[in-house]
């Protein structure tokens, strides 16, 4: 049974809408810890995970824990993420996990139980989703997100430097594999473009990324990383999803976390942030 009566992607621009269009992350880098004067152990990471629930759940529009920084200290690390989640969850803040999965078959379908089925104790409304072995490969996680009201991020653009040989790489009738990756994702909102709604499977586009895909097929939100500590700012941001500014989210961690460790500090750098990116 589906968990919410609006889908994914109205929520997140609702979302946007109330409190600006910004993707807070929870990243509990060792050196962020440190700065935080936290042991660099489950309990540390405990302790600044929430934090950021406190200071994150009735601010941010979309809250992304970085799955790696947890995953670290192993069944711990896993135990204090969905102590975060459960957190932002019961204050009914969105949430994308970090996770990047991407695989076949039934390996996809176990990672779409894990991160968006509905009894799963990792559950978020969303997770980052990579697209390596082809968009369709995906379908069994897409699936199970639409089924629930849940969405995805398919990585098409990201902004590290490696990425640019291969994703600028021109694939069938797409100018790139960034371009097709979009162009894949889109089938899948097209029933919500018909309703006239935001589709739910988005799109990872870094928002120092030189030569964007074109977004305004889409009908998806767009996560947009690279905001702040990387450099890029809002008009990076509005020059990309410049023809569906409702559906992008600019993306910031560093900039937000290293305010820390107060949740006040905290709150109101996600607050000025914010302000940034609306209407």
């Amino acid at each position: 049974m589906a968990h919410a009566t609006k889908s994914f992607g109205q929520r997140l621009v609702d979302a946007g809408r109330e409190r600006g269009r910004l993707c807070v992350g929870i990243d509990p880098h060792p050196y962020l810890l440190e700065h935080w004067g936290l042991d660099n152990t489950a309990e540390g990471l405990r302790t600044f995970s929430l934090r950021c629930v406190e200071a994150f759940a009735d601010t941010a529009a979309l809250v992304k824990p970085q799955v790696a920084f947890f995953e670290r200290f192993g069944a711990a690390g896993f135990a204090v993420l969905e102590e975060t989640l459960a957190g932002l969850r019961e204050a009914g803040c969105l949430t994308v996990a970090d996770a990047k999965r991407g695989d076949i078959g039934s390996t996809m379908e176990g990672y779409g139980d894990a991160w968006l089925g509905e009894t799963s104790p990792l559950r978020a409304d969303s997770v980052t989703l990579s697209p390596y072995l082809g968009v369709g490969a995906l379908g069994a996680a897409i699936a199970t997100a639409l089924e629930n009201n849940r969405g995805v991020f398919v990585l098409a653009a990201t902004s590290n430097p490696e990425a640019r040989a291969i994703q600028a790489v021109p694939a069938g009738t797409a100018d790139s594999i960034a371009q097709a990756v979009v162009d894949e994702c889109a089938t899948f909102n097209a029933t919500a473009l018909e309703a006239g709604v935001a589709g739910s499977v988005g799109v990872v586009v870094g928002a120092t990324v030189e030569n964007p895909p074109r977004l305004d097929a889409l009908n998806g939100p767009v996560l947009l990383p690279g905001v702040g500590a990387q450099g890029a700012g809002p008009a990076q941001v509005h020059s990309i999803v410049s023809a569906c500014p409702q559906l992008g989210f600019a993306n910031v961690s560093r900039a937000v976390l290293q305010r820390g460790p107060q949740v006040d500090d905290l709150r109101k750098a996600v607050i000025d942030t914010a302000d940034q990116f609306r209407d």
